[in-house]
């Protein structure tokens, strides 16, 4: 008996792309695996058009339901491959994803899997990878039951993350988990300079593209199955952009300090990239400064800036450092900081293979050099906002808390009567949701000195 990921159970059906498919895969994924890289910059154009559909599934599939995958082939195996084999044992994960979570035949499953060992030149493993796929399809139900023990295996998450999440949220660890397994919906921003989203979900219904307003942000929609962002009626134009709805509130939060300042200077630092750059740019009429340290992803906040038709200053530098200032504060700073990931999980799968326990100091540690670099920037009465993609208290609520410790000037304004999220501590935390948002926090904070402060909403 198979089990199915709840997208199978709804009856997707994925059909099979032959040995080349695979063996693309099989190539994308010995990066991760070996935990060397992402999937961040997967290129499907490797494959035929149409299996691009079959070899995202594939690869994506793998990382989300990896540690149930490697705890089967080490069943399966009399001996691990050997580390230059990384791609035969990427071969065998494939195939075991195929028989557990696909809707492809087995025969299919296991002889396209099999044979696509020739095309990554080691016909010798074919006759393993054979033996090991099909001694699954006979024992399937006894091998899962055996390492569904495990509840690191159980839940599809590395043992030391289960435990993290378990110590954050000792109530919500098992339902965080099971969000992290479900792909995220997808969800669309309207430009609110070209229209508002009720006549732009008019245009979806229209174009037979199935939609819902989201909850919580008010230029949000929630698609009812994903779609290639080319059929979206004017995205080409800039109507709409796909941003989840948590990263969309990072606005909402900010305009208090915004739209009563016209011309208001304002610093989004590690912008990258830049959907919250171009939201603040939709919504108000600012100065803004866009800072990020990748010049290849500052070259994407240009693009969208560009198909969009909005305006910044756009500035490579680090913003550890203040070299790249004119000494003119800023009204309002978005710090959206490098983290964890925890919170999107469910976008990047990868991030449970390449994470590690010491990622998190580490990343707690750049936070705090961050906020204490860029607070003496802003203007009395002005306002940051501290924004994470992560679950862990560590980068968010502790990291909020340590701060105001530090820094006398500084006072929390993080609204408490909104619908979304709930208060820890100086912030608000969004845990992923099923077919809604994603986890993110947020904390703003007000400069004490200035009498135009922020709203509590």
């Amino acid at each position: 008996m198979h089990r199915s990921t709840p997208s199978t159970r709804a009856g997707k059906s994925v059909q099979d792309g032959g040995q080349a498919v695979r063996a693309s895969a099989a190539r994308a994924l010995v990066p991760v695996i070996t935990g060397k890289g992402s999937l961040n910059e997967l290129d499907d154009h490797q494959v035929v058009i149409r299996d691009r559909a079959l070899f995202k599934a594939m690869c994506y599939g793998v990382c989300r339901t990896l540690p149930r995958l490697e705890a089967l082939a080490e069943r399966l195996l009399k001996s691990p491959f050997k580390a230059r084999d990384a791609d035969v044992q990427a071969l065998l994960l494939l195939g075991i994803y195929q028989l557990l979570y696909l809707r492809i035949p087995a025969h299919a499953a296991v002889g396209e899997t099999a044979g696509a060992a020739r095309q990554l030149g080691k016909e010798w493993a074919t006759r393993v990878l054979n033996g090991c796929l099909r001694r699954l399809t006979r024992e399937s139900a006894a091998l899962q039951a055996e390492v569904d023990q495990d509840p690191a295996v159980a839940l599809l998450h590395p043992r030391w993350l289960l435990k993290a999440l378990r110590h954050a949220w000792p109530d919500d660890w098992r339902a965080l988990a099971e969000a992290n397994n479900q792909p995220g919906p997808m969800t669309l921003r309207i430009n609110r300079r070209h229209g508002d989203r009720e006549a732009y979900l008019a245009k979806l219904l229209e174009s037979g593209i199935a939609a819902r307003l989201c909850t919580h942000s008010p230029d949000g929609l929630t698609l009812d199955k994903p779609c290639d962002v080319q059929t979206l009626p004017g995205f080409a134009e800039g109507d709409v952009s796909v941003q989840d709805e948590a990263a969309q509130l990072a606005a909402e939060l900010l305009g208090p300090a915004l739209a009563p300042r016209p011309g208001g200077r304002v610093l989004d630092a590690c912008c990258a990239p830049g959907g919250k750059t171009a939201h603040l740019l939709e919504l108000f009429d600012i100065e803004l400064l866009a800072l990020d340290s990748d010049a290849v992803r500052l070259a994407r906040v240009e693009e969208t800036l560009e198909r969009l038709g909005l305006s910044a200053t756009l500035v490579h530098a680090d913003a550890t450092q203040r070299d790249w200032w004119d000494g003119t504060p800023f009204d309002a700073i978005l710090l959206d900081a490098p983290c964890s990931g925890t919170g999107v999980i469910r976008r990047h799968p990868d991030i449970k293979r390449l994470r590690r326990p010491s990622d998190i100091p580490r990343l707690a540690e750049l936070q705090a050099r961050l906020l204490d670099n860029l607070w003496p920037l802003l203007r009395p009465g002005g306002a940051l906002l501290y924004a994470t993609c992560s679950v862990l208290r560590e980068e968010n609520d502790e990291q909020i808390r340590a701060f105001l410790e530090r820094t006398p000037d500084a006072g929390v304004t993080t609204p408490e009567g909104v619908s979304w999220g709930r208060t820890v501590g100086p912030g608000r935390q969004l845990l992923p949701q099923p077919e809604s948002h994603d986890g993110f926090f947020y904390a703003r904070l007000r400069k004490r000195g200035g009498s135009d402060a922020p709203s509590s909403t």
